[in-house]
């Protein structure tokens, strides 16, 4: 196994269902956010669930399901398009087991379960990333792309390069977890 990923425990705040969120991280808009467990929010991350539609009612803006790493510098924020001249946001939902690399600007609107996203990728808006689909470094997907399931995706426009293995559900779901238990507190003794 890898070694631990050491994190000072004075910048994360755990929730009750393990989600480990940065005090350094931006959540704007807080209770339109649904975090699903044990998902790690990273220093930098900026999270906008203030970005919604205008109206009466409590929305989710942005569920990310659980086992779900959101890395350094990511900018998380929902689609959104003018319809019939009213300018509107719509949700984005995010499955289990997903690692979005650090520096990536995502807009989509639905990313499955057991998604890998690389560093620095920008994902446009109303992108649908299917499960078990992987996106290289580096990689602009253009708005309103369908990336299918076991898809590798790379290049500017983000263009299929080849099939993903069928193992690649369990590869991503032990990487995750791995990911998590390996994220550990530095001053583990308080």
């Amino acid at each position: 196994m890898e070694p631990p990923i050491y994190y000072s425990r004075t910048e994360f705040i755990e929730t009750d269902t393990g989600n480990k969120v940065s005090r350094r991280a931006t959540i704007a808009g807080p209770q339109n956010i649904i975090l699903g467990g044990k998902t790690i929010i990273s220093s930098g991350a900026i999270i906008r669930g203030d970005l919604r539609r205008s109206g009466p009612g409590h929305a989710v803006v942005i569920s990310l399901g659980r086992y779900c790493v959101v890395g350094e510098g990511c900018v998380m924020r929902p689609p959104y398009k003018t319809y019939r001249g009213a300018f509107n946001y719509y949700p984005m939902k995010v499955g289990d087991y997903v690692h979005i690399g650090a520096g990536s600007v995502v807009e989509a609107a639905t990313i499955g379960n057991y998604v890998q996203i690389g560093k620095n990728c920008i994902i446009g808006k109303f992108t649908i990333i299917k499960d078990c689909a992987r996106i290289a470094d580096n990689t602009v997907v253009p708005p309103n792309t369908v990336i299918p399931a076991l898809s590798l995706f790379a290049g500017s426009p983000g263009r299929f390069v080849e099939d993903l293995a069928e193992s690649t559900q369990d590869i991503v779901e032990v990487h995750t977890k791995q990911y998590y238990s390996r994220f550990q507190p530095l001053d583990r003794d308080r």
